[in-house]
């Protein structure tokens, strides 16, 4: 039998917590051998022969068990060694090793199988696929990030001290969770815009006519996309869908509203649906109220952008907008204006004193609506103040106030806008005409100050809107604000002193420019509007003088004609210089002036603003929708009248971004 050698022993054995237990035992046994010889020479002997045995079972059992130790470990060693690589090569985890030229030197089978690609040695990453080279050449080090290769999704992870990566193949998960987003619930709220007004005009049967076309249209509709729909009123329904039958509904452009309007439009009574859809957000629980009542919200947006249009949005996602190809039809009843009004007397009866303000660089219509509210509050007694910054006044605008500033009466109460800061009191009433949009308004601090705020506005509703106003009078069918304030005039008080000759000519200077002398956006209530302001005394002599250009304006506009590119053989683009500056009357005017040529539906007029910013002016003949075009820029407007102003950026750089959105929309075919 070989000696024990301590040396092959695992270091836990010859640890001192091992050792010394079995020294003790040794100790004790030596002992119980000693006393043994002393009570008796044989018990002694016996005892000692034993103990010899033991300690060579000890040994042989030792010495056994260290070399099945050391061949288990060593078996154990060569398993996992050899699991190592077969797990390299048959795990469903891909894994490539490349060098610093981004070239492959090492990839295992699945790797190849996801790209299905089996020779890659000595490939560059960005030969294999080149969006994959992009993200694994931005991909933080250590870092999950995630990818959609044709219909694969996966996951990369690149550790870049040792030139490898991973890549885990999630489609089967990813395709679960979308399975989950696609059955989450949807809310909607379907109103048909003009049914009373077209229905009360109607006889009774051809009224149930119109009902029975635009139930069946809509339960057709519906059944075919899986839509449940029920009708809780006359002109109402309550839609509960999925969010994949919605995005095929956003897909189609929702067809549905332009079915209904063409074909009831040639039945002579045109009937236009608005729509609002709201869901949750991917991350947060399905509360169904919350859903319901911004799909609410939705819709009521698009009734404040005229009707005729689809608002799908959700609590934190960005509005999406369809549909709103078409004028809003005019309202036949004063009903609403006499309520508004009404209402708009009591806030500013119960105010104790009233700001007016409209937007920055102020046309026409803005200043004369301001001036028309100011005189709407001094017949009820209340001092009003008209918010301006001078600074930012044009030609025709300064020529303006230089006549309005003549009368005594007007001229104390307009004041510069930081002036105005200190006098805001919790109980100031502030009126924003012809603006809705917080972000381009006179003076963002006083809009910030006033805790009671009225909108009186004609411009289709954005989704950026002031927050909880006291009234808002937003009628995008009215071919100006100062129409809508005309229409306010009529239901003040007959006491009341009458609207001054000055302020009348601003109001309707303002309806002027904005139809372009009565040729756009003009209903029969604009001609009633300008015919009493007439009556009060406006002076068209004194506005054509007012609206006269000088000849270096003049000049100009030709400058900028001269850049004239026709897009789609139908709309209109022409851009400025990035070293000059030009007038926004200038770019307005240019963009009227374009629509008066051959083949030119809708114009973009592309300079510098004198504020430093790139302006877009679009103009448009009624077909095509201008304000969606500038809202996808960051703007808004009416469906023939719009603009945005961007921050950065070049003339060239405006002029593509508008190029980019122009064929994003038409060559879609979202429009036609």
């Amino acid at each position: 039998m070989n000696r024990l050698n301590l040396e092959r022993l695992p270091d836990y054995i010859r640890d001192k917590k091992v050792k010394i237990p079995f020294l003790i035992i040794l100790t004790i046994m030596f002992i119980i051998l000693i006393l043994s010889f002393i009570s008796n020479w044989k018990l002694g002997l016996l005892m000692l022969i034993l103990f010899s045995i033991v300690v060579g079972l000890v040994i042989f059992l030792s010495e056994y068990l260290i070399d099945q130790t050391n061949q288990y470990i060593s078996d154990l060693s060569y398993r996992i060694k050899e699991s190592e690589q077969e797990a390299l090569i048959r795990m469903p985890i891909g894994i490539m090793l490349f060098n610093d030229r981004d070239e492959v030197q090492w990839a295992n089978p699945y790797f190849k199988k996801i790209f299905a690609k089996k020779d890659i040695l000595g490939q560059r990453i960005q030969d294999i696929d080149e969006n994959f080279h992009q993200v694994v050449s931005q991909a933080p080090s250590d870092e999950l990030v995630s990818l959609k290769l044709e219909d694969r999704f996966l996951d990369v992870s690149v550790q870049r001290d040792i030139q490898a990566l991973y890549v885990i193949d999630t489609t089967n998960y990813a395709k679960i969770y979308q399975d989950y987003l696609d059955t989450r619930i949807v809310f909607g709220h379907i109103f048909l815009d003009n049914y009373d007004e077209i229905s009360q005009s109607l006889s009774d049967r051809r009224k149930s006519n119109l009902n029975n076309f635009v139930t069946n249209q809509l339960t057709n509709w519906a059944n075919e996309h899986s839509v449940f729909i029920k009708r809780v009123d006359e002109d109402r329904f309550f839609a509960v869908l999925n969010r994949q039958r919605l995005n095929k509904l956003e897909n189609e452009k929702f067809e549905i509203i332009d079915t209904v309007r063409e074909i009831t439009a040639r039945q002579n009574y045109p009937l236009t649906i608005s729509m609002g859809f709201s869901y949750a957000d991917e991350d947060e629980y399905e509360d169904f109220h919350d859903i319901a009542s911004i799909a609410q919200s939705n819709l009521d947006l698009a009734l404040g952008r005229g009707g005729d249009q689809v608002v799908v949005r959700s609590k934190s996602e960005k509005t999406r907008f369809y549909g709103g190809k078409t004028n809003p039809m005019e309202k036949r009843t004063r009903v609403r204006s006499r309520m508004v009004s009404q209402a708009l007397q009591d806030l500013i009866n119960e105010s104790d004193q009233v700001i007016v303000m409209g937007h920055r660089f102020p046309d026409m219509d803005s200043i004369g609506s301001a001036l028309g509210i100011r005189r709407i509050a001094q017949m009820n007694n209340k001092t009003a103040y008209v918010a301006v910054k001078k600074d930012e006044f044009s030609r025709d605008i300064q020529n303006l106030m230089d006549e309005v500033i003549k009368n005594d009466e007007i001229a104390p109460f307009i004041i510069e806008s930081e002036e105005l800061h200190d006098k805001i009191t919790p109980n100031t009433l502030l009126v924003l005409v012809d603006v809705h949009r917080p972000s381009i308004v006179c003076d963002s601090t006083i809009l910030e100050k006033s805790r009671q705020v009225v909108v009186i506005d004609h411009h289709r509703r954005g989704q950026e809107f002031p927050e909880n106003p006291v009234l808002v009078y937003i009628e995008p069918y009215a071919s100006s604000a100062g129409e809508l304030i005309t229409e306010l005039f009529e239901y003040q008080s007959n006491e009341a002193e009458p609207i001054s000759n000055i302020e009348a000519t601003a109001i309707l200077g303002g309806i002027i420019v904005d139809t372009r002398n009565f040729s756009l956006r003009t209903g029969s209530r604009t001609f009633d509007a300008a015919s009493y302001l007439k009556s009060c005394g406006a002076d068209t002599i004194l506005i054509q003088r007012l609206l006269k250009e000088d000849v270096k304006s003049y000049l100009l506009r030709s400058q900028l004609i001269s850049s004239l590119e026709v897009y789609m053989d139908r709309l209109g683009i022409v851009t400025g210089s990035d070293d000059e500056s030009v007038n926004t009357v200038v770019a307005a005017q240019t963009a009227d002036t374009l629509l008066s040529m051959e083949n030119i539906e809708a114009s973009f007029v592309i300079t510098r603003r004198k504020d430093g910013r790139i302006g877009i002016s679009a103009r448009s003949l009624g077909d095509i929708n201008v304000q969606r075009i500038m809202e996808q820029l960051g703007g808004g407007g009416h469906l023939s009248n719009a603009a945005t102003q961007i921050e950065e950026g070049s003339v060239l750089d405006a002029k593509a971004a508008l190029i980019e959105v122009l064929d994003d929309l038409y060559i879609s075919n979202e429009e036609e």
